[in-house]
Order: C-alpha cells, then sequence, then structure tokens
C-alpha cells in the first residue's frame, strides 16, 4: 500500500468513529428532551388525576358516612330501648310457666315466647351498640304507664304466687296486655322508623304476637 493510500484509510478510519459518537450524542440529547418534557406532562397530569380522584373518593366517603347516619332515627332508638325490657319482662313470665302452669297449651306457647324474645333482646342491643346509643337493660323511665302493657311489680308478685289453672288464667290475661303494648309499640316503629332492620322486626312482633293474642283468647275462652 502507498503512502497516499495509507494515508486516505488513516483519516477515513480516524472520522468514523467521531460522526457516531456526535450521531449517538444527538440521539441522546433528543431523547432526554422527550423524557423531560414527558415527565412534566406526566407529572402534571398524575398529579391533577390523583387531586380529582382524592376529591371524588372524599365526596364518596362522606356521602356513604351520610347515608349510613341516615339510616337510624330517633324512632328507632326508641323501640329499641323500650322493647328491650318490655321482651324482658315477657320473658320472665314465661319462665314462671314451666313450674306453675297446669296447661299444657299455656305452658307450649311460654316456651314459644321465651324461644323468640330471648334472641330479639340480644338483637335490640346490639343496633343501640352499633348506633353508640345506651341499652336498656333496667326500668325506662315511662315504662307501664303510657299503655305499654308493662305489668308493676305487686303483678308479677301475684303471678308468681299462683299455681295451676289460677296461674293459667292470670298468665293468658296478663300477656294478652303485654302483647297488646307491643303490638302498639312496633305499629309506631312502623310508622315513624327509618331503620329496615328494626321496622323488620316490628312487623314480625305485629303478626306474630297478634296471632298470639287470639290465641291466648281462646285459651281463655276454655278454661
Amino acid at each position: 500500500m502507498t503512502a497516499f493510500t495509507r494515508a486516505f484509510h488513516g483519516k477515513h478510519l480516524h472520522r468514523k468513529p467521531v460522526r457516531r459518537v456526535a450521531a449517538v450524542g444527538v440521539v441522546a440529547a433528543g431523547a432526554l428532551m422527550l423524557s423531560a418534557c414527558g415527565g412534566d406532562g406526566d407529572g402534571a397530569s398524575g398529579m391533577s388525576g390523583m387531586d380529582h380522584g382524592g376529591s371524588k373518593s372524599s365526596a364518596t366517603a362522606t356521602a356513604t358516612a351520610a347515608a349510613k347516619a341516615g339510616d337510624v332515627d330517633d324512632a328507632d332508638v326508641t323501640f329499641a330501648q323500650m322493647m328491650i325490657p318490655h321482651h324482658e319482662q315477657a320473658v320472665a313470665m314465661a319462665e314462671l310457666a314451666d313450674s306453675r302452669a297446669s296447661d299444657a297449651e299455656i305452658k307450649a306457647l311460654a316456651a314459644k315466647i321465651e324461644k323468640a324474645q330471648d334472641p330479639e333482646i340480644k338483637t335490640m342491643t346490639g343496633w343501640l351498640k352499633s348506633w353508640g346509643k345506651p341499652t336498656a337493660t333496667g326500668d325506662m323511665p315511662g315504662m307501664g304507664m303510657s299503655g305499654d302493657g308493662m305489668m308493676s311489680d305487686k303483678d308479677m308478685k301475684e303471678l308468681k304466687a299462683m299455681q295451676g289453672k289460677e296461674f293459667d288464667k292470670m298468665f293468658a290475661q296478663m300477656m294478652i296486655g303485654h302483647h297488646n303494648g307491643a303490638i302498639a309499640m312496633a305499629k309506631t316503629e312502623q310508622k315513624s322508623g327509618q331503620n329496615a332492620d328494626a321496622k323488620k322486626m316490628a312487623d314480625a312482633i305485629v303478626a306474630g304476637q297478634s296471632a298470639e293474642v287470639k290465641q291466648l283468647q281462646s285459651i281463655l275462652d276454655r278454661l
């Protein structure tokens, strides 16, 4: 190879890497610019999306909380608070029948009342706790004085003192009045309450205890 040829090849071999480096530099710079522009756009868009999503989520949470709060009104709370001690007394009366009643139908009905109302007491107690309201586990102001059918202490002592047929008659008479009081309270809940579960229980009380009142009256008629 002549000196001219060597010089020619050497010159071009030296320039090719320079052009490649320059080209790579241009591509890299362009990529960085695109990345920077894309990053700014994405960041702004992402933040905007996050803000919007956060606002929407907050609004939804507020609406949900408001809906839950609106599921319970004063009538629901009063229904549960008043019905708990009312049921407790009915259960206490029913428990007396096991050792004092002589009529088989009275005994069977008393057992049915105890079986139905004891779980309802637990359910209503759970409602009040979940609603953040005090539970009614003892005497409530006004109980026994507003047509609610609650028996006085004197009535309960008299019932405890009875045996046999005398107990059967007194139990039937007292439970009819007691049931009628519960039915009236449940009808108030049906009319004024808002909570779906409480209203459903009120429906069950009206239907079930109305049927039991008829049965108790039938028992009285034959005793």
